[in-house]
């Protein structure tokens, strides 16, 4: 067994109680062990990914008891991206938050933080599905404290919304479990393949209700229409930082169709069918609301948010032809989108920040400190979100086109992706204009009054420079994957491909189980 596969859960699970015990009032130690920890995390995340290169599925049993007894947590391609790429966007976010001061807003912003990264890494490992529901939770937990994070009776009211929402969302969750348990008696993944390919359809009644239940959860979490209720306040109203953060979060609700439609019911199965024709017209609806949003906001935020809802929408359009080309285009996109919504979030907060009373309201105001290198970061992440050359997004819709080519209703699908791109530039050019090159014209006006009852941001940050390079960082990562395209969409499509054939992650977790208990 490869021990270092449960790092990235046990670190995060010690430095996080390790802050709040120890480092409480040391707001000092706090920065400098947990950056430490995320900084390790990364680290860890790529060594792991170079092991993932050659394709081998890789399984850790906890207590070495046999799956599908025991627990395990198991790393593929697929995981291992999604390690680095939370490990990367939590590193550059958590060093923005730190330069831009967001983080002396409460004693427990770091400890969070920590547990926060624990959830996630946890549901990106583990193949046991009621874990995958632990690891949920343990992630949620955190986020709710992130988000109402600093205070404020509109974050508060979101936090509310965003809270009730999602422990819905968790009994529902239970719900689909215990279905499935009932239909199958078992919920390791790799045994759940194993026995949902063996049932007579006949028989599959109670297990496609399971299906459903599981992925309306899954729905709820990425935030797909008409499920996506809770975003575009919740992102809205959370911390710069956390909002960053949280475009990690909705991935994780996507990697949890991506994981249970192409292991656990077999390719081609009715099920898989029905999965597929119920995504994709609703991640089309997704885009189109996303990108009418971008268009309709009056408020950087809600823009921001909004942009975040059209970017899982394009992402799904792929993901759900449950095919290797769509698949493929997905994994990249899923990437992209990532780097391109937490960038364009900080780009957010950065503009709130230097404007006299925080205000993130779309109008005339005098202009900003650091305008210039403000500006260059806002319309760099815009055009990540919009798709434009020659950034990583244009890449990513072209392949996102090219996957749907041979699909039902072609016509429709590219229409729909090409004028909500169209959309989502106007509406995002206009911002633009409005907070920079308007600016300028109107050096006299009042400032835009912040919402009464949120706290306004900073007048100065801690660290501007730590801010502005944190930010540079995710525009930063953008470029490198334009720059090796080849390789990481060659990395894509062999993710792609190990997806389809489940044979050697069953192989891994159930028959190649010397010395275990």
């Amino acid at each position: 067994m490869n021990h270092w596969l449960v790092v990235p859960v046990v670190l995060p699970a010690f430095v996080g109680p390790l802050i709040v015990l120890g480092m409480r009032r040391d707001l000092l130690l706090q920065r400098v062990f947990s950056t430490a920890a995320t900084a390790a995390q990364l680290a860890l995340a790529v060594w792991l990914m170079v092991q993932a290169l050659g394709g081998e599925v890789q399984v850790y049993r906890l207590g070495n008891w046999a799956a599908p007894f025991g627990i395990v947590l198991m790393l593929d391609r697929l995981a291992a991206l999604m390690l680095v790429l939370a490990a990367l966007v939590g590193l550059a976010v958590q060093l923005y938050a730190i330069g831009s001061g967001w983080d002396r807003r409460g004693w427990h912003f770091h400890a969070l933080w920590q547990f926060q990264l624990m959830g996630i890494n946890g549901a990106f490992l583990t193949g046991d599905a009621f874990n995958l529901f632990v690891f949920f939770e343990i992630l949620l937990i955190a986020s709710y404290g992130l988000m109402i994070h600093s205070g404020g009776e509109l974050r508060l009211r979101a936090g509310v919304q965003y809270v009730i929402y999602n422990l819905a969302g968790s009994s529902l969750f239970l719900a689909a479990l215990g279905t499935i348990y009932s239909a199958t008696g078992t919920l390791n993944m790799a045994d759940l393949a194993l026995r949902v390919a063996q049932m007579p359809a006949s028989d599959t009644a109670i297990l496609r209700v399971g299906a459903v239940l599981l992925m309306l959860v899954f729905a709820i979490k990425a935030a797909l229409v008409p499920l996506h209720f809770w975003l575009p306040s919740t992102y809205a109203r959370a911390p710069g930082p956390v909002a960053a953060l949280f475009a990690i979060m909705t991935k994780v609700g996507i990697y949890g169709i991506i994981r249970f439609f192409t292991l656990v019911f077999p390719a081609d199965s009715v099920i898989e069918r029905f999965a597929a024709d119920i995504l994709l017209p609703a991640a089309l609806v997704t885009l189109i609301v996303g990108q009418l949003g971008v268009l309709g906001s009056r408020h950087l935020g809600r823009m921001a948010a909004f942009a975040a809802l059209g970017s899982v929408g394009t992402l799904m359009i792929a993901v759900a032809q449950f095919r290797l080309p769509g698949l493929t285009a997905g994994i990249w996109y899923l990437v992209h989108s990532t780097l391109a919504t937490a960038a364009l979030f900080l780009a957010v907060d950065l503009i709130a920040t230097r404007r006299q009373g925080g205000s993130q309201w779309l109008r005339v105001a005098p202009p900003i400190a650091q305008a210039g290198i403000v500006a260059a970061l806002f319309f760099a992440a815009a055009i990540g979100i919009a798709g434009l050359p020659p950034l990583s997004g244009f890449l990513g819709k072209l392949a996102v086109l090219q996957s749907v080519r041979d699909a039902e209703g072609v016509a429709v699908i590219w229409a729909i992706i090409l004028i909500t791109s169209l959309l989502a530039i106007a509406g995002l050019t206009r911002a633009g204009s409005l907070v920079f090159w308007k600016a300028h014209a109107a050096q006299d006006a009042p400032p835009p009054q912040a919402e009464p009852d949120e706290p306004p941001h900073d007048a100065t940050p801690v660290s501007a420079p730590l801010a502005l390079t944190a930010t540079a960082a995710l525009v930063a990562g953008m470029v490198l994957l334009t720059a090796f395209a080849g390789p990481v969409m060659r990395y894509a499509d062999a993710t792609a491909r190990q997806l389809i054939d489940p044979e050697p992650y069953i192989e891994a977790v159930l028959r190649n189980q010397e010395g275990v208990k």
